[in-house]
């Protein structure tokens, strides 16, 4: 059972001295000054200058709450744009590699070099023809110029 007013203190325990009471049973209260009451208003209200900083905060957390919402927002639609280009990009790359597939089943090579060289009058390169050019990595040369000290 705990009571109210009593504390323990050391190793010995001491009553709190009691308010006297008056006729009614309530404690008398003693009376306050005016210091003390100027004190106790000014504690519990706030200046104009503090009002006006709660607004300020309160707007500059709501701008950020709006903006963040609204790059949110942005960054979602752009997902979701990457993954419409992304599909399309597969499906495009699925019927290309389709086509090209046909194509190349279509294509009788051994026809085509048949024709060539019979009809056409073409002929396999010499050696003397042939120049090799080394590239950094696995692509095509696509020649704009005559190659400088080859003879044609």
């Amino acid at each position: 059972m705990r009571y109210r007013g009593t504390y323990v203190d050391g190793n010995t325990v001491r009553k709190i001295q009691e308010e006297p009471a008056d006729m009614a049973g309530r404690a008398q209260k003693k009376p306050v000054s005016q210091a003390a009451k100027r004190n106790r208003q000014k504690a519990t209200s706030t200046s104009l200058g503090f009002m006006f900083f709660l607004a300020a905060v309160c707007v500059a957390i709501v701008f950020a709450c709006v903006s963040y919402l609204q790059l949110k927002s942005e960054l979602t639609g752009k997902a979701k744009t990457l993954a419409a280009l992304e599909s399309e990009y597969s499906q495009l790359k699925a019927d290309n590699d389709a086509y090209y597939s046909q194509v190349s089943s279509s294509a009788d090579i051994e026809k085509i070099k048949a024709i060539a060289i019979k009809r056409l009058g073409m002929k396999y390169a010499t050696e003397e023809q042939i120049i090799t050019y080394e590239t950094e990595r696995s692509s095509y040369v696509k020649q704009y110029q005559d190659v400088p000290g080859v003879d044609r």
